[in-house]
């Protein structure tokens, strides 16, 4: 049988979230643009998600593969499209195909937060070279977050980038065995991301870990 792990609608995807998806170390297929929508998946055994991609392509042709990717335990799918009706045809072809439905992927659960104001220069130097997305600049707040299952990172990002759009968006792990989230600006904006993240997670529902 195959586990849903994660079913995640991320609509109107924000444009610093879209350019992180379309960049090369993630956009492995289609690069999605700002504006349209997105479907993440995630299952297990992880090469049951070559039959959850076939079952969203046979059913909505003109969906479009972003991410596809078989890690240790889970496979991972995002299809996107500007076309949010056709991107709920494909996940519901996916969730028939695997006899499931929403709510039995897992619930997000926050492992960890934190909001660090006037981060120091070495401190953004040594983050910015590892990071993904855009700089963290010396003097800013910069908030962490980490969550479980990984990709809840996704619909964090996005929804934080919406709550508070002049923040940057810094680092996004959205694969593994746990999601990671940096992001940097003034105290007050992240503090009101921060928060968003909190509300969209609590509200998403699903089984217990």
């Amino acid at each position: 049988m195959t586990e849903l792990r994660v079913y995640l609608m991320v609509e109107n995807l924000q444009p610093q979230f879209a350019a992180y998806l379309s960049s090369p170390t993630r956009a492995r297929g289609y690069p999605p643009i700002q504006g349209s929508h997105s479907l993440i998946i995630e299952v297990a055994p992880g090469l049951a998600i070559e039959r959850v991609i076939d079952l969203a392509l046979k059913s909505v042709p003109d969906v479009e593969p972003g991410i596809l990717f078989v890690e240790r335990q889970f496979g991972v799918l995002e299809l996107h499209s500007g076309d949010l009706s056709e991107l709920k045809r494909a996940g519901q072809a996916i969730l028939d195909g695997i006899k499931s439905k929403p709510a039995d992927q897992l619930r997000p659960r926050v492992l960890y937060t934190d909001v660090i104001e006037a981060i120091t220069d070495q401190h953004a130097v040594i983050i910015n070279r590892n990071r993904e997305a855009s700089m963290v600049m010396p003097g800013e707040t910069l908030l962490v977050c980490e969550m479980v299952p990984a990709l809840f990172a996704a619909v964090a990002a996005n929804e934080a980038e919406k709550a508070a759009p002049g923040n940057t968006l810094v680092n996004v792990q959205m694969i593994g065995a746990a999601g990671r989230l940096y992001i940097s600006g003034p105290t007050a904006d992240v503090t009101r991301a921060r928060d968003r993240i909190a509300e969209v997670l609590e509200a998403i529902e699903g089984r217990s870990h």
